[in-house]
C-alpha cells in the first residue's frame, strides 16, 4: 500500500472495528495524521510513516492514542536491539532459503469463520543442530511482517496460531532457553499490533508442560486463557480451528504443505525490496530523549550476557 490510505475491508468488518476496536472511519486520517505528526517530532526514531503502517498500530492498540505512541516507540527499539532478527533479511540469503524452504511458519489461505488469520507453526521443522532459533525466528517474522502488510482483515480480527509439536526433541527444547523465550514474549506481546485470538498446540510431547509452562510466566494474563492444548485429538482442534481452513496433512481441503509455503516464498522473492529496505526504519538510542534503552532491560534475562560479545 502507498501513502495514502484505501480501506479494503468488507461492510461488516468497517462495523467490528467501530465495535471492537474504537475505529471511526470519520476520524481515522486525523488519528493517523496524529501519530505520524508525533513521530516527526521523536529524534530518535526512523518510521514508516505512510498511513497503512501506522493505522495498523492504531488498530493493534486499540485507537489508544497514548498506546499507539508506546508500541511504535517499543517495536522500533526492539528492531534495533535484536538485530539477530531483524538484520540482513534476505529471503535470497542460502541460510534464510534453507530454513524457508523447510515451512515451518504458515499462514493459511483465507480466514476462518470469524475472519481471523491462521499461522500453523511446525515447532519441529528444522534440525537444532543446523539452524539457531535466532535464525529460525529471523525466517518466521520476514513471513509475519510481509503478511500483516498485505492482509487488511487480519488488523481488525486477529490471528489463531496452531503449533504443531510433532517431532520435537530435547534438541528443540533446549534451544527455547529462558532468554530466548524472553526476547521472543516481549517483541510478540509489546511490539507488535497483533491480535492474538488463540493458541492451539498438538501433538504435545510429554515432557511439553515443563517448556509451556516457561512461556506462560511471560504470558500476560489474557493470553493464558487463549491457550488450548489438544494432545493428538484432532476432534478437539477442530472445535477452535474449522477443519476446511486446515491443510490437507491436518485433515483439512485448504491447499497442502507444499503449496502454501511456495506461495510464501514467491510472496517473498516479490518483496524482497521491501524487506531490505526495512532495515533502515528503527531507533538511533544516542538521540532519544531521556535515558538510551538496552537489551538488557528490554530482554531482561540476557543483559548480564551482551557484555561478552565481541562484535
Amino acid at each position: 500500500m502507498g501513502g495514502e490510505y484505501v480501506c479494503t475491508l468488507s461492510p461488516e468488518l468497517v462495523q467490528r472495528a467501530k465495535d471492537e476496536i474504537n475505529e471511526v472511519p470519520e476520524r481515522r486520517a486525523a488519528d493517523i495524521e496524529h501519530i505520524r505528526d508525533w513521530l516527526k517530532h521523536q529524534p530518535h526514531i526512523n518510521a514508516r510513516m505512510d498511513d497503512w503502517t501506522i493505522l495498523r498500530f492504531l488498530r493493534g492498540c486499540k485507537f489508544s492514542l497514548e498506546r499507539t505512541k508506546e508500541k511504535l516507540d517499543m517495536f522500533y527499539t526492539c528492531k534495533t536491539l535484536c538485530p539477530e532478527w531483524y538484520k540482513n533479511r534476505d529471503p535470497q540469503d542460502k541460510k534464510m532459503r534453507a530454513i524457508l524452504e523447510l515451512g515451518t511458519f504458515l499462514p493459511l489461505p483465507g480466514h476462518d469463520s470469524q475472519g481471523r488469520k491462521v499461522i500453523i507453526i511446525r515447532a519441529a521443522g528444522h534440525d537444532p543442530k543446523e539452524f539457531t532459533m535466532d535464525e529460525v525466528f529471523k525466517a518466521t517474522h520476514m513471513i509475519s511482517d510481509i503478511m500483516v502488510d498485505e492482509d487488511e482483515p487480519m488488523s481488525i480480527t486477529g490471528v489463531v496460531q496452531l503449533l504443531d509439536m510433532e517431532g520435537v526433541t530435547a534438541g528443540h527444547a533446549m534451544q527455547m532457553t529462558p532468554a530466548i523465550v524472553k526476547k521472543a514474549m516481549t517483541i510478540w506481546q509489546d511490539g507488535y499490533p497483533m491480535r492474538p485470538k488463540g493458541l492451539n498446540y498438538i501433538n504435545t510431547p510429554a515432557a511439553f508442560d515443563t517448556v509451556f509452562n516457561i512461556f506462560r510466566s511471560f504470558m500476560k494474563e489474557k493470553m493464558k486463557k487463549r491457550v488450548h492444548i489438544h494432545g493428538s485429538d484432532m476432534e478437539s482442534l477442530y472445535k477452535q480451528v474449522p477443519r476446511e481452513m486446515l491443510p490437507v496433512e491436518y485433515g483439512g481441503t485448504n491447499g497442502t504443505v507444499e503449496e502454501i509455503k511456495n506461495y510464501w516464498l514467491q510472496r517473498l522473492d516479490a518483496r524482497r525490496d521491501w524487506l531490505l529496505e526495512d532495515e533502515k526504519y528503527c531507533v538511533d538510542e544516542s538521540k532519544r530523549p531521556g535515558k538510551p534503552k538496552t537489551s538488557a532491560e528490554l530482554f531482561g534475562i540476557e543483559g548480564s550476557f551482551r557484555k561478552l560479545d565481541v562484535d
